[in-house]
């Protein structure tokens, strides 16, 4: 295995410039009727199972980057 996977850094580079695109083209022209990400997020939080599926999608996230692998201050790491 690679020391620095580039395809994969480039892969979430791809992505999180999708993700401002859609983004930037949302604000910018606000008459088309492209929906922005707090338009859609608007919509699915309109509705209970909506707020806790965003949630429950919040929590995994969150697990995923910053709890996954740590380790306590006084834990040996196994």
């Amino acid at each position: 295995m690679a020391e620095h996977p580039v395809i994969g850094y480039l892969v979430w580079a791809v992505l999180f410039g999708a993700v401002f695109a859609w983004e930037g083209i949302g604000l910018l022209r606000p008459d088309d009727g492209f929906p922005t990400l707090s338009d859609a997020t608007n919509a699915v939080m309109r509705y209970p199972a909506g707020r806790w599926t965003l949630f429950a999608l919040w929590l995994w996230l969150g697990w995923h980057t910053f709890v996954r692998g740590w380790h306590f201050l006084l834990q040996e790491p196994t």
